[in-house]
């Protein structure tokens, strides 16, 4: 099995000329810009774009491209498998952990394939440690979250977002890692290797609070959206300003890792900013979608009209 994964990523890695770690930064900025694509026609964004409390437009066939695209629209998956996106970070951190523990064939397999431009600057291995349990702990809160605050709904997704997300959560759990392989396989993890001997750095002090302050202000926001009775303008103090803050707090985790996890004589982590800008996209992509839909759903109102359009996407006086 080993041997067969192992010439699997050989056969990726030699087709694209790229070693692991630029291929996995390729995969998500890739991502990134299909996902910009689709969202630029409207006939296309109309259809591939909307999900979650948004409605999904009745589509028509027909013995055109624009029934084909119709056709495609209807391939869809419940909104509840949005679960199945956290059960697979979950499930990817406790699969990494046991593999860099016991350097695990898969592990290895990819380490290996690591360029050596990419060996010369590393994570430490108490960076490798702390990122992993800040995305240990966000897949867990966001799996708690998904199963407590769940509600009966009809909503829909386009299947391909349920496979472009199960395929980012895997990813990013090889990019908590992938930048400190060099360390990972030099070096025997023990614990009394993680025991605390020394003072956090101040990369340490100023990004693990920035995470768990973001990850705060996301569990304040999406038990505010699970005590609405039914779905409402927000008027949590948050949202007054911000359609979608929960969105902005993700951003604000992920790019914290980003600069946690920057490697030795780096500014910031390139591969888990490629992971961030992803998330970003996506989820701005989604924002605007969301501030259109409150503006046809609760812009009759001129008191609301105008409160909707004051409000920021995600970011207050960036986005």
């Amino acid at each position: 099995m080993a041997s067969f994964l192992a010439q699997g990523i050989d056969a990726a890695l030699e087709a694209t000329g790229m070693d692991a770690v630029d291929a996995l930064r390729a995969f998500f900025l890739l991502a990134a810009a299909t996902t910009v694509s689709v969202s630029i026609p409207s006939s296309l964004r109309s259809r591939f774009l909307v999900y979650g409390p948004l409605p999904i437009p009745t589509v028509k066939g027909g013995a055109s491209i624009s029934g084909t695209l119709d056709y495609l629209a209807t391939w869809q998956v419940p909104h509840s498998y949005f679960t199945q996106f956290y059960i697979a970070s979950v499930v990817s951190s406790v699969f990494w952990a046991v593999q860099l523990l016991c350097r695990g064939s898969l592990f290895e397999a990819i380490a290996s394939r690591v360029g050596e431009e990419h060996r010369v600057q590393t994570m430490s291995l108490s960076q490798v440690l702390v990122c992993w349990i800040l995305l240990a702990m966000q897949g867990s809160r966001r799996l708690w979250e998904s199963s407590s605050f769940a509600k009966p709904s009809t909503s829909k997704m386009w299947f391909v977002h349920w496979i472009l997300g199960l395929g980012f959560y895997l990813a990013a759990g090889v990019a908590i890692w992938i930048e400190g392989s060099e360390a990972l396989m030099n070096f025997n993890i023990t614990l009394d290797y993680i025991k605390i001997t020394r003072a956090p750095s101040i990369r340490t002090f100023l990004c693990v609070p920035l995470f768990l302050m973001a990850s705060g202000m996301q569990h304040d926001c999406h038990h505010f959206l699970f005590s609405l009775k039914k779905y409402t303008l927000p008027d949590h103090p948050i949202f007054r300003a911000v359609v979608c803050p929960h969105y902005g707090a993700e951003c604000v985790i992920y790019l914290s890792l980003a600069f946690l996890g920057a490697p030795r004589g780096q500014s910031v982590n390139k591969t888990l900013l490629a992971c961030s800008a992803f998330v970003a996209v996506n989820l701005g992509l989604t924002a605007r979608t969301t501030k259109q839909w409150y503006l046809e759903k609760f812009g009759g109102d001129k008191d609301d009209l105008e409160q909707i359009k004051s409000r920021w996407l995600m970011i207050p006086y960036i986005y």
